[in-house]
């Protein structure tokens, strides 16, 4: 049985100085199958892409992993990290908080592992990214809450593999090797930048168009 999400305590503030929703409440559950949470509509995507600013990325000048705190704590000495792994696995297999077993389907490459070494964690946004399109200017607290948002489609149990050859790249130089997962991961994409009010660059924008256009 899949674990309940844990509740996320902080408020998640907008670079602009605005409120943005509770980021609190719980995320949907994944069933551990290859196929990820939807987003909502392919025209409601196309839509929230058409409002987000564009701009060209901003330097990479003071970015640091550690500016973006994570894995949070869960509770019972559990973090985040394992909530994930606990949320998009079947047949966990765990000592304590810690998750020691089971099976993963990643759905960016279609590949399915019994080996938690060959799943990581991924950032829908990468960190960087996000550091490039305004998060620079956000409060560590505030990149705490991103780099931990398990409400929002931010983070995923994927292959090692595919997400290390994604490392901090937008959609115009990397996308899922799976094409069955561009609709998906470009609404995702999308609601992330939305919710965050990041921008995004041109290319950026031209690809995730491109990706849409694979939504049935």
């Amino acid at each position: 049985m899949v674990a309940a999400l844990i509740m996320l305590a902080a408020l998640a503030a907008g670079c602009d100085g605005t409120t943005l929703p509770d980021a609190s409440s719980p995320s949907a559950k994944k069933t551990g199958n290859a196929a990820p949470p939807k987003s909502g509509s392919a025209a409601s995507a196309k839509t929230a892409l058409a409002k987000l600013n564009v701009a060209s990325a901003e330097a990479m000048t003071g970015y640091t992993r550690e500016k973006f705190p994570h894995w949070r704590s869960a509770g019972s000495n559990c973090d985040v990290r394992d909530t994930v792994l606990e949320r998009d696995g079947k047949a966990i297999k765990k000592t304590g908080c810690n998750v020691t077993g089971g099976t993963w389907s990643s759905w960016y490459d279609g590949l399915t592992t019994s080996e938690p070494l060959k799943i990581d964690i991924d950032h829908m946004v990468p960190l960087a990214n996000a550091w490039r399109s305004g998060a620079n200017a956000w409060t560590t607290e505030q990149r705490g809450d991103f780099a931990n948002d398990l409400t929002r489609p931010q983070l995923f149990a994927v292959s090692a593999a595919s997400n290390r050859s994604k490392g901090d790249q937008a959609p115009d130089t990397w996308k899922p090797p799976s094409k069955d997962a561009w609709c998906t991961y470009a609404q995702d994409w999308i609601t992330v930048k939305t919710f965050y009010k990041l921008n995004i660059t041109a290319p950026e924008k031209a690809a995730l168009s491109d990706m849409l256009g694979t939504c049935a």
